[in-house]
């Protein structure tokens, strides 16, 4: 039996970004004149090097998506998170057609339950030299029933969560990358607002290239179900409670 695909920690570099960030007196991204290993920047979006790359056997990179300290999806204009997600896009694209990795990621997280250490707006990509980061991924966790399209982008919930409860994917292509936009803005919008009785303060965006389609999968995080921990078992909500947030979604936020 195959067991999931492996990544190595190394404890020391973990250690040393632990002890940095305890001694910084202020945000390391607001200081962009102290930033090092800058591959490309355009306006206030920085793309660089990870200072404190914590996985063996890979290449890990930062997106610094805005000046603005407190920036998030849902405080940006429309245009602004446009012009990110596409920049991000083709940062990604870049390695990911780059035949040296096994699989690049690219990934964002918000809050401290998403795993996230800093609160500036940053996303990441990480090159894997070995590890497959495709290898457990279906085609039918982005699947579902359509809850909105337009101009080439489809936003559905998934029926079979990688890990549940409730998972948002968005499936575009380079052409619709700014209908995509606007789903994820839209759905981050109403997670941080509405969802749970305004009690999600945290969520993850997981991006995909299947084929000759990409998906951005929004997920709000809350403590993770011991079921997935201990079992690889994922949860997803009944189908009423499912029906009530796409209701509550498209008389709110979609447009």
């Amino acid at each position: 039996m195959e067991t999931n695909s492996l990544l190595t920690f190394n404890r020391s570099i973990g250690k040393q970004k632990r002890l940095s960030k305890a001694a910084e007196s202020s945000c390391p991204f607001c200081d962009v004149g102290h930033l090092t290993d800058i591959y490309d920047q355009q306006g206030e979006m920085i793309f660089l090097k990870n200072k404190y790359p914590t996985l063996e056997k890979t290449d890990q990179f930062v997106l610094i998506e805005s000046a603005k300290h407190d920036g998030n999806i849902s405080n940006y204009e429309p245009e602004e998170w446009q012009n990110i997600l596409a920049y991000a896009i083709k940062q990604w694209k870049v390695f990911y057609n780059d035949p040296k990795y096994k699989s690049v990621l690219l990934y964002k997280n918000y809050g401290k339950l998403s795993g996230g250490s800093l609160s500036h707006p940053h996303m990441q990509i990480v090159g894997l030299l070995e590890a497959d980061g495709y290898r457990e991924i279906a085609p039918a966790y982005f699947s579902g029933d359509t809850v909105a399209t337009k101009a080439g982008a489809t936003l559905n919930i998934s029926d079979h969560p990688i890990m549940g409860f409730l998972e948002f994917n968005i499936s575009f292509d380079e052409k619709s990358i700014t209908p995509a936009a606007d789903y994820i803005k839209e759905v981050v919008s109403y997670l941080l607002a509405d969802f749970n009785d305004g009690r999600c303060k945290a969520y993850n965006l997981f991006f995909y290239k299947l084929t000759d389609k990409l998906y951005c999968k929004v997920v709000p995080r809350f403590i993770v179900s011991p079921y997935f921990v201990g079992y690889f078992i994922s949860q997803k909500f009944d189908a009423e409670f499912t029906a009530e947030v796409i209701k509550d979604l498209k008389e709110k936020y979609l447009n």
